[in-house]
């Protein structure tokens, strides 16, 4: 695909801008208005039990899924994911970015989608996702999905797992 040299240029390039990237946090203002269901971190860089567990974006309470699968939400999650995310990754192997054929026995719902809908703020702050970069020497891309679009890739995902409730 790449020759050697480009890859090494490719690689160079991904890492310097993570690094750029991880350089330029964000700090909150004095006053912010508090996430529902996620406590504030005591002090700044730390993060919260929630947030460890769960990743830090917009889904700031545990999710509880149903047993069965949504097959009409997993059909449309399919189709964003060959959209948005299947140049990245793969079910069973590393790609780009990780496997991600069991993910959903490996993270919790709400971790899934806040990676899907602030990868950027998982990456700079998150110790899992901070060793994942490093793995893999690549990051996620924002693909700007809507809190929808994410629910139904999380679907989608659940169908992948060799454990899926069917």
């Amino acid at each position: 695909m790449f020759a050697p040299s480009a890859r090494r240029f490719l690689t160079l390039a991904a890492l310097l801008a993570t690094a750029s990237l991880a350089a330029c946090g964000t700090k909150s203002k004095e006053g912010e208005a508090k996430s529902e269901g996620a406590e504030r971190p005591e002090a700044e860089g730390q993060l919260t039990a929630f947030q460890l567990e769960h990743g830090i974006g917009p889904v700031t309470e545990a999710l509880t899924l149903p047993a069965t699968i949504d097959k009409a939400m997993a059909a449309e999650g399919e189709k964003v994911f060959q959209q948005k995310c299947s140049a990245c990754h793969k079910m069973g192997e590393k790609y780009v970015g990780p496997a991600l054929g069991e993910v959903t026995t490996r993270r919790t719902p709400a971790f899934i989608m806040n990676m899907i809908l602030n990868p950027q703020e998982m990456i700079e702050k998150h110790p899992v996702i901070k060793q994942l970069v490093q793995e893999t020497m690549s990051f996620m891309a924002n693909q700007n999905l809507t809190p929808d679009q994410a629910r139904q890739v999380l679907e989608y995902l659940r169908t992948q797992s060799k454990t899926a409730a069917n």
